[in-house]
């Protein structure tokens, strides 16, 4: 193993991982030797002569793990969008070993006692000491030894727990797709998407992660959408148990710790700060979003002819919207093309707000022939960092669309960020790749986060980019959805993708007038995941469920958020955000992040929109900051007050 390739860093630009060398036996000793070298770098640190400073301890902490931080960044990344066999093995083995050697530094009681007398007068320092000093706290670094014995047995089992949560569901998304063996079933489809689902002579719509799947707003045989519905809310059936457990497991882990649940002690850690704030906000929403979507569906019904059940409720709104409106959301789709999208819209309006160029980088290659990267260059022509785009969905592949770094930017290590786009679009056949209207604002969405990372300008890799809390980091990402339609950047890139005539101006006021109906459905079932999370979290040390799926009904009926023809978003057995996502209790944090984000846009329109001054304000008061300050002082630096929610309320529809 001397040749292995994270034993030393890469020496492509921007230390992009060389994936081109890197095979699965790299795997696990470069996590061995990363492992052993930085609990050595440790024990060195804990145990030095020399009297607490913020370098020789802190900073000295910053530099520590070179090794696993290449490791740990590339396999997680390869293990979410390509997985293998072997690679899902290795996950099994190794997440428990990380969890471990996570918990040997956080309850190493030496370097505890130096952190506590490290001082500073940097106000980046301080931040980062304190940072420093509350994740030891939350991780126990203060509990006494039996208690410290117990929190390891308890994140470890949690560890493996979540694996096999993730590995389930990953399974499942294909075991359980829509398998049928005539076309005629798939009436609804366009020709192009029915021929890019031929396999081995039958044809298959894998499911994406949440419950509405997309082709139950197309499919025209009712019964094709009831299957379709059913396979959605009853794969992975085993993950139920998974979840109870896990649950279970974090309340007692919250015990130990000083918190009366699981949802208090995320929370304690979040912009939120206590679970009166969160239940206070969400409090304000479910009665209107509820009401909403009464109206909705008795509009439904009366369309449909019948009383609507939940895998009609896709097919029946998209009638309403074109009766109403005369508005069809599959005439949008020929207009948004892959390429074109992110060329002639997300990349223009970053070349329009902060003077960003994208060039493509072919010599550079990813882990999947399917990912593109380019190189991004400040208006200067200065280098910013990498841009990897993986676009379609595959079986090695997880649901849902993420950002993640590879390489975070940091001044202290010398690194710029090279930062990952994952979307599931269906690769077509052939010809190009056309996207729907919500594809599209995804992609805008996760271009927010991307550029969230690219402009981090921070000394230390723990507060880089989005490292920031779980309730602000969807901030950032949802305001760049706003140029979706901004009519410059649409005019740019809406163009069909045969005639490269523009989209009718016609087609962009029928979709704004009929954005606001189906709202309360949309965010009926974004609550109702909300609010499962947040039962499941809310429970006490010693709770157990027995019967995982019953808990669900009765937590939806308890929260009166139960209307039988809309489901949660997530159920229990696929909310892959709470239990093996990094969400759990945070799910919230999308719609407390709407909050900024409504209020932000309001901002843009009032100062002209799509400017350079504006971007630049944005970037230098928020983007660039990472988590090197409060998030909240750096929302009111950029918006000059404090958030209302007011603005989201109208938004949605909800005041």
């Amino acid at each position: 193993m001397a040749g292995n390739p994270f034993f030393t860093s890469s020496d492509l630009p921007y230390e992009l991982p060389p994936f081109a060398d890197i095979r699965e036996e790299h795997y696990l000793p470069a996590f061995e030797r990363g492992m052993a070298e930085q609990l050595a770098e440790v024990d060195a640190i804990a145990g030095s002569s020399e009297a607490p400073t913020f370098d020789n301890t802190i900073a000295a902490l910053e530099r520590s793990g070179r090794i696993l931080d290449r490791t740990a960044t590339v396999f997680f990344s390869v293990a979410a969008s390509n997985t293998t066999d072997g690679i899902m093995e290795i996950e099994k083995e190794i997440s428990p070993q990380l969890t471990r050697h996570g918990d040997a530094i956080r309850l190493n009681r030496a370097l505890w006692a130096r952190i506590k007398q490290v001082s500073t007068e940097d106000p980046e320092e301080a931040w980062l000491l304190e940072k420093y000093r509350e994740d030891f706290i939350r991780a126990g670094a203060d509990l006494s030894e039996p208690d410290q014995d117990r929190l390891r047995q308890l994140n470890e089992e949690l560890s493996k727990l979540s694996t096999e949560f993730a590995q389930t569901l990953l399974k499942a998304s294909t075991e359980s797709a829509l398998v049928v063996s005539d076309p005629k079933e798939l009436d609804g489809f366009d020709q192009a998407k029915i021929e890019s689902l031929l396999k081995d002579g039958k044809y298959v719509l894998p499911l994406l992660n949440f419950t509405a799947q997309p082709g139950l707003a197309q499919l025209t045989d009712r019964d094709v959408r009831r299957r379709l519905y059913e396979l959605s809310v009853g794969r992975a059936p085993g993950n139920f148990g998974l979840a109870a457990r896990m649950a279970a497991l974090r309340a007692e882990r919250a015990a130990l710790l000083g918190f009366p649940s699981h949802a208090a002690y995320v929370v304690a850690d979040q912009t939120a700060k206590t679970v009166e704030a969160v239940e206070e906000m969400l409090g304000q929403l479910v009665a209107p979003a509820v009401r909403n979507a009464r109206k909705e569906a008795e509009a439904l019904s009366e369309q449909a002819g019948f009383e609507i059940e939940p895998w009609d409720w896709s097919y029946y709104s998209e009638k309403v919207r074109q009766a109403r409106y005369d508005f069809d959301a599959a005439e949008m789709r020929p207009y948004f093309e892959l390429d074109r999208v992110y060329r002639d819209g997300i990349f223009f309006a970053a070349g329009k707000l902060y003077g960003l160029t994208f060039t493509e980088r072919p010599d550079l290659g990813g882990y999947h022939p399917d990912v593109t990267v380019y190189e991004v260059f400040e208006e200067d022509g200065g280098r910013l960092g990498l841009f990897v785009l993986d676009p379609y969905a595959r079986e090695t592949k997880r649901g849902g669309a993420w950002m993640n770094n590879l390489v975070d930017q940091s001044f202290l290590l010398g690194q710029l960020p090279v930062v990952v786009n994952n979307l599931n679009v269906t690769k077509p056949a052939a010809g190009p790749t056309l996207l729907t209207y919500d594809e599209v604002n995804t992609a805008f969405h996760e271009f927010g986060h991307a550029l969230h990372g690219l402009f981090s300008q921070v000394r230390f890799p723990r507060v880089a980019g989005t490292r920031v809390p779980r309730d602000f980091v969807e901030y950032p990402s949802q305001v760049n959805e706003m140029w979706v339609t901004w009519p410059e950047v649409l005019a740019n890139y809406a163009r069909h993708h045969e005639t490269g005539e523009p989209m009718p101006a016609e087609l962009v006021e029928k979709l704004q007038a009929a954005e606001k109906f189906n709202q309360g459905f949309k965010t009926v079932e974004y609550l109702a995941a909300t609010l499962l999370d947040w039962a499941w979290h809310k429970l006490v040390p010693g709770e157990t469920v027995a019967d995982p799926e019953a808990f669900e009904s009765a937590a939806l009926e308890a929260a009166q958020i139960a209307l039988p023809q809309v489901g949660p978003r997530y159920r229990t057995n696929y909310f892959a955000h709470i239990f093996s996502g990094g969400y759990s209790a945070g799910y919230y944090s999308y719609i407390w992040s709407e909050v900024l984000d409504a209020e932000s846009v309001e901002w843009f329109k009032e100062n002209g929109g799509l400017t350079r001054a504006n971007g630049d304000h944005f970037r230098r008061e928020l983007l660039s900051r990472g988590g090197s300050l409060d998030p909240l002082t750096a929302f009111r630096n950029f918006r000059g007050r404090e958030a209302s929610i007011q603005p989201l309320l109208v938004r949605r529809g909800l005041d």
